[in-house]
Parts: structure tokens; sequence; C-alpha cells
């Protein structure tokens, strides 16, 4: 059975990680809310949200985890082009809520979205408090591509990203990687290994070791790091 929260539940109420299904992979309870405490304490522990309109909230723990060390993040030469000839130019922070709408937009994730308005509203709230950034890419002052995640400690943890031109959410992970390697961050949390991802230099860390490396990295969470 999986586990069951209340939405009265206190914040740290989640079961162990180590207790997640094998399959599907990570999925470890149902239920609670979407508040900015439940929601900082899920990432504390390596747990995020994750599931599609008319479902409960499914909150997830995948073994292994994929993950970005900024200094390896790769740059191919068909981005490094975009980078030179398109015209692109990055912001942070300046669109907040037009990029997780759009990284939600039917007509833009034709495969289907877990961003529900009630997640919008939730990291919204994270992004009032400092938790929660954007890295935009504009072309012509329309915004073209972006992504967004939440800060803590040394730690980004990517949530979704869009792209309305070509390579535009590749040229916000670049902006993203150069502003982390300048602020000192030291991982990027991509939550669910993909081909696109390792094209990008992402790879898998046994679950184990990224709960070490988070509670090494993440300080104090009173304190917004971003």
């Amino acid at each position: 059975m999986i586990p069951w929260l209340r939405p009265d539940d206190p914040p740290h109420a989640f079961p162990p990680v180590d207790t997640a299904l094998n399959e599907p992979n990570g999925l470890l309870c149902v239920g609670g809310d979407l508040s900015p405490g439940r929601l900082l304490e899920a990432y504390r522990r390596g747990i995020f949200p994750w599931y599609s309109a008319g479902q409960p909230i499914l909150w997830w723990s995948p073994d292994p985890r994929a993950i970005l060390l900024p200094h390896e993040f790769r740059v191919s030469r068909s981005l490094a082009k975009s980078l030179r000839n398109r015209g692109y130019a990055t912001r942070i922070d300046t669109a907040f809520a037009d990029v997780v709408r759009l990284c939600g937009a039917a007509d833009v994730r034709r495969e289907g979205t877990w961003i529900t308005p009630a997640m919008q509203v939730a990291y919204e709230a994270l992004r009032g408090l400092g938790y929660a950034h954007c890295v935009e890419t504009w072309r012509d002052d329309r915004l073209v591509g972006g992504l967004y995640g939440v800060t803590l400690g040394n730690i980004f943890f990517g949530e979704s990203m869009f792209s309305l031109e070509r390579d535009a959410s590749k040229v916000a992970l670049k902006r993203l990687v150069d502003e982390l390697q300048a602020r000192n961050y030291t991982l990027i949390d991509c939550q669910v290994e993909s081909a696109h991802l390792e094209s990008l230099g992402a790879r898998a860390l046994p679950r184990a070791e990224f709960l070490r490396r988070v509670s090494r990295e993440i300080a104090n969470l009173d304190v917004p790091a971003w």
C-alpha cells in the first residue's frame, strides 16, 4: 500500500525514501498539499511532486537520480552556433509566472504536462519567498524559452523547461550553468534520466549518494540561497 498524506499532516510527515517503489520507479506516497513548507521539506529529503491533472498529488524519489554538475555541462556545436548567431538574450527572474505557464502550456508540451494550476500557484508562492527562480531566453523582446526550479543551499532543483525556438531552452540552461558556477553551486537536480539530459552532460547518481550530497549542501532552509 502506498502511504497517504493528509493536507493537515505536518510538512515532515513523508515516509523514508528507501520505501519508495521500484515500479514505478520512485513513487513514495500520495496526497498532502503543495504548501511552501511541505515543498521545501520534500526537496530537502530528495522528494518532488509529479502528477497529472485529475490525479492526487504524487510524491517521488527515484533511484538512480539524474543530476548535472555545472562544470560538466556540454555545449554542442549546434548550441554554440545558436548562442553566437540567433540573437538570443537571457534574463533572470523577470517573467517567472510566464515561464511556469509556458512550461505547462498544452500547445507547447504536446505530450502532456504535470504543471497544473495548483502547481503554478505553489511555485509562484515559493518565488515570493525567494526560493524559486527562472532563467528566460528572449528574442526581439519575445519570450521564446526558459526554465525554472528551486534553490536550497548550493543546489538548484530543476523543475521544467520550454522552448518555442531552436535551442532556446538550452540557451537558458547555459545561462543557468554560468550563473550557478559564479555563485559556487555544486549540483543541478534533473530528477529523472533521459537521453536529452544525458546529451547535455547529465548522469545518473545512486539515490543514497544524491541524498548525502543534498544533506551536505543544504545548510539552512530558512535563508534563500540565491
